[in-house]
């Protein structure tokens, strides 16, 4: 049964929450899941949960309904995989983390030290030629994050992709 009755949909971004087994070779077999239908991971990140018998894959994908519909259909029938649910944006909190190396001079330091202050950020290094920037929120904050920080000079930056959990007391076990 689809996840979603609405196979019309707009193409857009959605994020798919997938609880697995922690054993070797099974980011390897959702991932190719992917590879093999022909659609492309935007994000992903796992990790262990609270339980260190078990990961959590959190991918982020663009497609319409029809294509999130299959992908999920497809990740429950793999043997690994305990437990598959599209976030919705309405009922989750998002967030990454990104870090970001951007030149650091006497002339624009103040300026690249405001933005940190107004994006609420932290220097996590100091050089004299160079600062790098720990930005934790929203896709489109650090995306904001990144457009102020071009003119400066971006040396080199390095994005998580997104994790999510359901708002409220309600988790992706109880669903």
């Amino acid at each position: 049964m689809s996840t979603n009755a609405n196979v019309n949909e707009k193409s857009g971004k959605f994020v798919i929450a997938v609880y697995v087994e922690n054993r070797f070779g099974v980011l390897t077999r959702v991932t190719s899941m992917f590879t093999r239908r022909g659609f492309n991971i935007d994000a992903l990140t796992v990790g262990e949960t609270e339980s260190p018998e078990y990961s959590r894959i959190t991918i982020t994908m663009s497609g319409d309904g029809y294509a999130r519909d299959q992908m999920i259909n497809q990740l429950r029938k793999l043997f690994n995989v305990k437990k598959v649910e599209v976030l919705e944006k309405s009922t989750s909190i998002d967030r990454e983390l990104m870090l970001l190396k951007v030149k650091n001079s006497a002339e624009n330091r103040q300026e690249i030290m405001s933005v940190v202050d107004i994006f609420r950020c932290k220097i996590i290094d100091y050089a004299v030629d160079a600062l790098c920037i720990e930005v934790t929120g929203e896709p489109s904050k650090i995306d904001a994050f990144v457009q102020l920080m071009k003119p400066f000079g971006i040396i080199e930056l390095c994005r998580t992709g997104i994790v999510a959990l359901d708002r409220g007391s309600s988790s992706l076990l109880a669903r």
